[in-house]
């Protein structure tokens, strides 16, 4: 392989890993999509890795043949990943920070009506800190913590909270200490879902709530689109649908109360122009519109697959 470009889609074990499956451990599987790497760098692949990462996918994305689990295999090493995901900026992601605060008002709700008692609540990967800011308002006692520095920084200035830089590893929080854990669009980015489940166990409190928001590639709408399915991205390296999603929490000592579409408010100007990256036809009839009637700057709730999964430690 070329030291800049990988040629022929041939991978480097310096730079790549294949994996078993997560949930199983069964290391067969059953090639979905092939890998598009040809001419790319591996730089280039590593600033894939960011919030608001769009880049569609070109990764060989497989099935397990034995639980049905669906990831990206083989992929860019996982300290690469965490690597890309700490550096940079992201200011297309924090435009979004009123919009995303109205979404999680919404299901701060929804969290209480199973968790009343507002005691101590973590947020992992909290980009921003959009969710910690709207769960301080209701009396919360947040904790959150960020590997991308930028955007703890920015949390940490825009909202007046403390935001732990680093993966939810990378902390040393207590046992059994929280009440409520959060992971919000934050699961299928992770190099190992079963890892941060298990650590997200150990963290809280017999009873406590988890809390899991996921695209669901089993949904009608990913069905519809396939390739075209706006949450085939790279930065995604992992796919669940309810059935895999109820397996890996059950796994790691959850027990699933609720389960339901999750609908996500941005500005309207912004989702067509990140729906630019997809359909750019789509997106300029959509910013025209809205623009002319002077509509960018509204919310539009949205949704593409969005699943929300409210759980109980067991």
């Amino acid at each position: 392989m070329d030291v800049n470009k990988i040629q022929s889609n041939k991978l480097n074990s310096r730079y790549f890993d294949s994996v078993k499956c997560d949930l199983c451990g069964f290391d067969k599987y059953k090639i979905i999509y092939s890998s598009r790497y040809s001419g790319k760098t591996i730089e280039e692949l590593k600033k894939m890795y960011r919030a608001s990462g769009d880049d569609l996918l070109i990764d060989q994305l497989v099935k397990c043949k034995k639980c049905g689990l669906i990831y990206v295999n083989p992929r860019i090493k996982s300290e690469m990943i965490i690597k890309g995901y700490s550096e940079g900026s992201d200011e297309t992601f924090v435009s979004q920070a009123k919009s995303r605060e109205d979404t999680f008002r919404k299901s701060l709700s929804l969290i209480e009506k199973f968790y009343p008692k507002k005691g101590y609540l973590l947020d992992v990967g909290t980009a921003g800190g959009s969710f910690l800011a709207a769960a301080k308002k209701k009396g919360w006692k947040i904790y959150g913590c960020e590997p991308n520095n930028w955007l703890a920084e920015w949390g940490s200035k825009n909202y007046n909270i403390k935001i732990d830089k680093g993966t939810i590893f990378d902390q040393n929080y207590t046992s059994n200490h929280f009440d409520v854990v959060t992971l919000w669009d934050v699961i299928e980015h992770t190099p190992s879902p079963s890892e941060v489940l298990k650590e997200c166990n150990r963290v809280m409190k017999k009873n406590g709530v988890l809390v899991v928001n996921y695209p669901d590639i089993g949904s009608y709408i990913s069905k519809l689109m396939k390739m075209k399915w706006l949450f085939l991205t790279s930065v995604h390296l992992y796919y669940f649908t309810r059935r895999t999603i109820k397996l890996m929490l059950e796994k790691e000592g959850f027990e699933i109360v609720l389960i339901k579409p999750h609908f996500q408010t941005l500005e309207a100007g912004y989702v067509f122009f990140r729906a630019g990256k997809y359909n750019k036809l789509i997106s300029r009839i959509g910013l025209s519109i809205v623009n002319t009637l002077g509509l960018g700057k509204k919310g539009l709730p949205y949704w593409l697959g969005q699943t929300f999964v409210l759980a109980i430690k067991k």
